[in-house]
C-alpha cells in the first residue's frame, strides 16, 4: 500500500482506537455491572450499611407508617418511637436481606424499562422493610403496630422520560456489551501496523488512549455534580451521593487504571531503543 494511502488511513485508524476506550469502558460497566442482576446486587448491598442511606431508609419508611397513625397530641412521641424502631432494623441482618431483595426488584424493572422502551419510573421498592419494621413493633407490644398496613413505599431511583437520548445510548451500550474495546484493540493493532514510523504512533496511539480514559473520569465526575445538582430537595443528597459512586466506582477505577497502564506502555516504547543503544 502507497504511504500516502497508509499514513492517513493509520490516522484514522488511531483516533477511532482513542474514540473506542472510554465506549468500551462504558459498555462493558453498563452490560456487566449494571445488566446483570447478581452483579448489580452485591454492587448495591454495601450500600445497607451506609448511614446516609439508612437515614433515607428510616425517613421513607417512618413517613409511609406515621400516615397510617393518627394518635392526636402523642404523634410526635409515635413517631419518634417508630424511627427508633426503624433506625434499630436497620443494623440487622434481615434489614440486609430485605435490602438485597429490593434491589433485585428494582434491577428487574430497570432493565424491564429499558427492553420495552417504557417512560415509567424505576423504583426502590421498601415495603419488604415496612413489613419487618411492623413485625419488630408488634414484638414489642406496641398497640397499634397490629393495625398498620404494609403498603408499597417507593423510592424513586431515576425516570426514563426525563433522560431522553441517554436513556437510549445506555441500552445501545448494553448492547453492545465488549464489542467496542474489542474494535478498539483491533484497531489500534491495525493503525500501529499501517504507520509508517510505529514506534511513534505506539507512543501517540498509548497517549491518546490515557486522554480519553481521563476525560471518562473526568465526565464521571461532571455527571456525578450535575445529577446530585438536580435532585429535588426531599431526597437525601448524601444517601444519593453514595449510591452514585457504587454504581460508578468501576468505571472510575478502570478509567484510571488505563490512565496509568497507557502512560507507562508510552514511557516503555520511549525509552526501549534509548537503552538499547546506551548498552
Amino acid at each position: 500500500m502507497p504511504k500516502t494511502v497508509r499514513s492517513p488511513l493509520s490516522a484514522v485508524l488511531l483516533v477511532l482506537a482513542c474514540v473506542l476506550v472510554p465506549l468500551g469502558v462504558l459498555s462493558i460497566w453498563a452490560a456487566y455491572e449494571i445488566g446483570d442482576r447478581d452483579s448489580y446486587v452485591a454492587t448495591m448491598a454495601p450500600l445497607s450499611s451506609d448511614p446516609a442511606v439508612r437515614a433515607a431508609v428510616a425517613d421513607q419508611v417512618t413517613g409511609s407508617v406515621m400516615k397510617e397513625i393518627d394518635v392526636g397530641p402523642l404523634q410526635g412521641t409515635v413517631e419518634s418511637f417508630v424511627r427508633d424502631a426503624v433506625g434499630s432494623f436497620t443494623e440487622t441482618k434481615s434489614y440486609e436481606t430485605a435490602w438485597n431483595a429490593a434491589n433485585r426488584a428494582a434491577h428487574d424493572a430497570l432493565q424491564s424499562a429499558l427492553n420495552d422502551d417504557s417512560n415509567g419510573e424505576v423504583t426502590i421498592d421498601l415495603a419488604p422493610i415496612t413489613e419487618q419494621v411492623k413485625q419488630q413493633l408488634v414484638d414489642d407490644g406496641v398497640p397499634f403496630a397490629s393495625k398498620i398496613p404494609v403498603k408499597h413505599t417507593e423510592i424513586t431511583v431515576l425516570q426514563s422520560k426525563d433522560l431522553g437520548w441517554l436513556w437510549k445510548s445506555f441500552h445501545a451500550l448494553q448492547v453492545a456489551g465488549v464489542w467496542p474495546a474489542v474494535a478498539a484493540a483491533v484497531l489500534a493493532a491495525a493503525g500501529i501496523l499501517l504507520a509508517t514510523r510505529r514506534r511513534g504512533a505506539a507512543i501517540r496511539t498509548a497517549l491518546g488512549m490515557a486522554l480519553a480514559a481521563a476525560v471518562l473520569a473526568l465526565a464521571v465526575a461532571i455527571g456525578r455534580s450535575l445529577t446530585l445538582d438536580d435532585l429535588p430537595p426531599d431526597i437525601s443528597h448524601d444517601a444519593a451521593g453514595a449510591v452514585f459512586d457504587a454504581l460508578t466506582e468501576t468505571l472510575r477505577v478502570t478509567a484510571w487504571v488505563i490512565v496509568a497502564v497507557m502512560l507507562l506502555a508510552a514511557a516503555a516504547v520511549w525509552l526501549l531503543p534509548r537503552l538499547r543503544r546506551r548498552a
